[in-house]
């Protein structure tokens, strides 16, 4: 797994993850309550490795810090959510 954490790159619309010198992310579109993650992607490099579950979980626990709801734009974020229900309540 990564040994960085997860940052809201408010600028690109998307939650950010370092790797090395790569970068996972998951774009996003915000409404006033709630986070549409759209997107997912983890360099084709480090798939395999628990990165892109590492990303999506951090970007969750910013996302219940912040208050908001999310919806599940993307398949491996709904795929994330399915496997872990600690995440249900932000399910918007």
């Amino acid at each position: 797994m990564a040994t960085g954490s997860v940052r809201d790159n408010k600028a690109k619309g998307r939650f950010e993850l370092d790797v090395g010198d790569a970068i996972a992310f998951a774009n996003y579109r915000l409404t006033p309550s709630t986070v549409i993650i759209t997107h997912t992607e983890t360099p084709p490099s480090l798939r395999g490795r628990g990165i892109a579950s590492e990303l999506v979980q951090g970007a969750l626990q910013l996302i219940r810090t912040d208050g908001l709801k999310v919806v599940a734009g993307c398949g491996f974020v709904v795929d994330y959510l399915q496997k872990h229900p600690e995440f249900a309540d932000l399910v918007g």
